[in-house]
């Protein structure tokens, strides 16, 4: 059997907001191919951790290691030094992310959106941009919406289109940051449905989410946060049914 490879190695990360110890010593790997969903109730530091992996934060210590690479350092005989900021640009563009705010550009079209980073980061020429950007709209089921404006779109069209301008990059890893909390109930099910695509066709992605239902039926692993540790993770479906930690029992007593 084949050993899957790493894409993402966090390794005693502990993250500081001044006096405030937000992330405590976390440690987690996701292997290729991977979908890694973290819960865990608010302020327990899953959303911090997700912004580490892609350098929104940088980590007060530990390391992180994306497709082998660390991220925003390098080593030098035994010491790390800051990268600067074009390389951490560099190292992001395997990295997609999706925000609970979507983020669009208010005065650019669907397309327009999705096709901007390819052109402005990776200097694609625009009717390649154009070409995959209809691609992925219609992969989101939106290609009949290509020319409509964000404020002409639903909340749940718009996250899809987010989802669309990530993938535009082609990255090896997709950061989910709680896609579904902003969204009415009936359009939830749109933007997840895409996500599961995602994973049916092999992307790795790591998922901040309150979806259980989501974890339990596309998780390869969950991981239950609280107060800046990792209380508990293994695969979903036996963490959901059988926890076995009382912390974990308490919150999903809470939102199943």
């Amino acid at each position: 059997m084949t050993e899957t490879r790493e894409v993402v190695r966090i390794e005693g990360v502990h993250k500081y907001f001044g006096d405030q110890h937000v992330l405590r010593g976390i440690d987690m790997t996701i292997g290729q191919g991977e979908v890694s969903v973290v819960i865990g109730p608010s302020g327990s530091g899953k959303s911090t951790l997700l912004r580490c992996v892609n350098m929104l934060e940088t980590a007060t210590a530990g390391r992180i290691y994306v497709d082998g690479e660390l991220m925003g350092y390098v080593e030098k005989h035994g010491r790390l030094h800051h990268l600067p900021v074009r390389e951490i640009a560099r190292q992001r563009r395997n990295i997609g992310m999706v925000f609970q705010r979507f983020n669009l550009f208010g005065h650019k079209t669907a397309m327009e959106n999705v096709m901007e980073a390819p052109i402005q980061v990776k200097g694609q020429p625009r009717a390649v941009a154009r070409a995959r950007a209809l691609e992925l709209l219609d992969r989101v089921g939106l290609s009949e919406r290509a020319n409509h404006y964000p404020a002409q779109l639903s909340g749940g069209q718009q996250q899809r289109v987010a989802i669309a301008r990530a993938l535009a990059m082609d990255p090896e890893l997709m950061l989910f940051d709680e896609p579904t909390s902003a969204l009415d109930p009936e359009l939830v099910g749109d933007v997840l449905n895409v996500m599961k695509d995602l994973a049916r066709d092999g992307m790795t992605m790591m998922v901040v989410t309150h979806e259980i239902g989501f974890a339990r039926e596309v998780g390869d692993t969950l991981t239950f946060m609280d107060g800046g540790v990792v209380v508990e993770s293994g695969p979903p479906r036996e963490v959901i049914a059988n926890p076995q930690q009382e912390r974990t029992r308490a919150f999903l007593g809470k939102v199943l």
